[in-house]
C-alpha cells in the first residue's frame, strides 16, 4: 500500500464529531485510507440527518483488517454504542465505548498497520477522571512513552508548552532542566524529520520580564543554563524571553516553534493569532497523533453548523 491509512478514533459519541467527519470527507478525498473507530449506528444516523452518499466498508481488525482497507469507502472498525435518546448530554456512560475504541486503535498501532492516529473530542471530565492531565499523557501512558510533547502547530508559528494540563500551583515543580533539554531536543528532531529543515526555537522565561522578587529565580538558575547546553548541542535555541512581547509581531517572525512553560502562557496567543487553524499534535509517541481543534460542542448537535476546517485540516496533515 502506497500510503499508510488513517487511524480515527471517534472520540466522544455525544459531539459533533460524526458530523464534521461526513462533511470532511465528502467535501474532499485524500490519498490516505481512512479507518474510522466508532459506532456504526451514530454514523448512519449522521448519514441519514446530512443526506450523505458516502458508502461504509465494514473491517473485522480481528481478522487482519488492514488487507481488505479501501480507498473510496469509509473503513469501518464499529464499537457498538447504545444512545437511548436522539441528543444525550456528555457523562460518564461513553467511558467504556471511547476506552475500546482507544484500545483497537493502539492495537492496530502497535502492529504496525500505520504510524497516524487522529481522535475526535473527548471529555477530560468524565473520561479521563483526573487519572490524565488530557489524553497526550493518556496516550503516553498506554503506549509507555516517557518523553513527549504536545504542539499547538501552524506553519507560520507553531507553540509547545513546557507543562500541560496542571494548575499554575504546580508548574514550577516541573521545570527542570532536564525537562527542558528532552522536550526541546525532541520538537528540534521531530522537525527535521518531518519538515527537513532545523528549527528556531525560542523560550519564555517563567517569570514575568524573567525577573523574580524571590532570591530563586527559575530563569537565571534553571532556563539559562538549560539554553546554553542546547547550543551545545547544536540546537537552534535562544531565551528566555518575556513572554508578554515575545508574540509581538516583529518578534516572533524570529522563530518556527515557542516553547512555553505552561499551558495558557502560549496557548492563549496562538489561538488569538490563528484562532482554530491550528492542529494539535502529540510528538514522542511511537506514532504520530493530531486532534483537531474543538472540543464534543454538544449544543451544537443536530444542528447541521459545525465548521469541518480543523478536521480537515488534521487529515491533511497525515496525508502522505
Amino acid at each position: 500500500m502506497r500510503y499508510k491509512p488513517i487511524i480515527i478514533v471517534a472520540g466522544e459519541p455525544n459531539s459533533i464529531f460524526f458530523e464534521i467527519f461526513l462533511k470532511t470527507i465528502q467535501k474532499k478525498r485524500f490519498k490516505s485510507p481512512i479507518i474510522l473507530i466508532g459506532s456504526k449506528n451514530l454514523l448512519n444516523k449522521q448519514i441519514k440527518f446530512l443526506k450523505s452518499n458516502i458508502t461504509i466498508a465494514d473491517l473485522d481488525f480481528k481478522r487482519k483488517s488492514q488487507k481488505k482497507i479501501q480507498f473510496n469507502k469509509i473503513n469501518l472498525i464499529n464499537v457498538d454504542y447504545i444512545q437511548e435518546k436522539a441528543f444525550e448530554k456528555i457523562s460518564s456512560k461513553s467511558n467504556i465505548y471511547i476506552n475500546n475504541c482507544f484500545k483497537i486503535a493502539i492495537s492496530l498501532l502497535k502492529k504496525k498497520v500505520t504510524d497516524k492516529l487522529i481522535n475526535g473530542p473527548i471529555s477530560k471530565k468524565h473520561f479521563l477522571k483526573n487519572k490524565f492531565n488530557g489524553v497526550t499523557e493518556y496516550l503516553a501512558k498506554k503506549t509507555k512513552s516517557k518523553n513527549f510533547a504536545m504542539v499547538i502547530y501552524n506553519k507560520s508559528l507553531s507553540v509547545s508548552p513546557l507543562t500541560t494540563h496542571i494548575p499554575i500551583k504546580y508548574v514550577t515543580k516541573k521545570i527542570k532542566r532536564s525537562i527542558i533539554i528532552d522536550k526541546v531536543m525532541l520538537i528540534h528532531f521531530f522537525w527535521k524529520k518531518k519538515f527537513k529543515f532545523e528549527p528556531k526555537i525560542a523560550l519564555t522565561g517563567l517569570n514575568p520580564h524573567c525577573e523574580s522578587i524571590s532570591r530563586y529565580n527559575e530563569d537565571d538558575q534553571i532556563l539559562k543554563p538549560s539554553i546554553k547546553l542546547l547550543k551545545k548541542l547544536k540546537v537552534n535555541v535562544d531565551g528566555p524571553f518575556s513572554a508578554d512581547t515575545l508574540f509581538l509581531k516583529s518578534n516572533r517572525k524570529k522563530f518556527d516553534v515557542i516553547v512555553g512553560m505552561y499551558h495558557d502562557q502560549v496557548l492563549t496567543p496562538i489561538k488569538t493569532l490563528f484562532e482554530y487553524n491550528a492542529l494539535n499534535i502529540t510528538i514522542g509517541l511511537p506514532f504520530i497523533r493530531v486532534s483537531p481543534d474543538h472540543g464534543p460542542n454538544e449544543s451544537m448537535i443536530g444542528k447541521n453548523i459545525s465548521n469541518p476546517i480543523s478536521l480537515e485540516k488534521s487529515i491533511k496533515f497525515l496525508d502522505y
